[in-house]
């Protein structure tokens, strides 16, 4: 479980955050929308301590974890995988050397056992015996594959994805998001999911925030969104030919 109370953040005069609450459950994926400059991305990363709210809580599992110095803070990170938009790889090293570079940092685990590990989370991300190719040697998909791959590598009880179906085409897309539900139900996964992907929200969206212009606007599941009267909800998420007809279905 993941709590934050009150969050506030911003950068010089423009308030980027204006005083979010949500809770995020085990086993389900929670999704964070709105549009551009609504503060998604932002909200990621106070909730996971890479940007430090003005104001506000946040709780991993009842641990105050904005309260916490550095190395307080480094078993919840080894509990957190996150998947970055970009994949965050690195270049220089292979498929194999970027999952293990996590095991390296928080780890003791021998390194036939890095290796062991690097493998099963490349089995289960479809890429098995990719282990010696280099990110420009990977499609999109597959570079979001490998980075859900070292995400999950620990073991997490929090997985963390921001935008990540970014670039890809929309049955890549699907594929993403399949994995990204059958990890969270598999791990028990407290997940949070920055998109502003419709058929993801449709898809996995257990939970939906809904943000505008920094403040909390709306809450709920996919098919209460469907049905909501919120006039700022309906100009994001209808915008879409999609899931106007989604809601024109429901009505019928």
């Amino acid at each position: 479980m993941i709590e934050i109370k009150n969050i506030h953040k911003a950068f010089g005069s423009n308030i980027v955050l204006d005083g979010i609450d949500a809770s995020f459950e085990p086993g389900k994926v929670s999704l964070i929308i709105g549009g551009s400059g609504s503060g998604k991305s932002t909200l990621l990363k106070c909730i996971v301590g890479l940007h430090q709210p003005e104001q506000g809580k946040v709780f991993f599992n009842q641990q105050e974890f904005t309260r916490m110095g550095f190395e307080e803070r480094v078993p919840i990170r080894k509990e957190i995988g996150m998947l970055f938009q970009n994949s965050a790889l690195f270049d220089s090293m292979t498929v194999q050397q970027n999952i293990v570079f996590t095991l390296d940092m928080f780890t003791e685990m021998s390194k036939s056992e890095k290796i062991e590990r690097a493998n099963f989370c490349l089995e289960r991300v479809n890429l098995a015996g990719k282990n010696d190719l280099y990110p420009s040697e990977l499609s999109g998909g597959m570079k979001k594959r490998v980075g859900i791959a070292r995400a999950i590598s620990m073991n997490p009880k929090y997985l963390f994805c921001d935008e990540p179906n970014s670039g890809l085409d929309p049955a890549t897309s699907i594929l993403i998001d399949e994995l990204i539900q059958e990890l969270t139900e598999e791990y028990n996964c407290t997940t949070v999911v920055v998109t502003h992907d419709m058929n993801s929200v449709m898809g996995i969206g257990d939970y939906i925030l809904f943000l505008y212009q920094g403040k909390k606007y709306w809450e709920g599941s996919n098919q209460d969104m469907l049905q909501s009267d919120n006039e700022q909800l309906n100009d994001f998420v209808f915008a879409s030919p999609l899931m106007q007809a989604a809601r024109d279905t429901l009505k019928t």
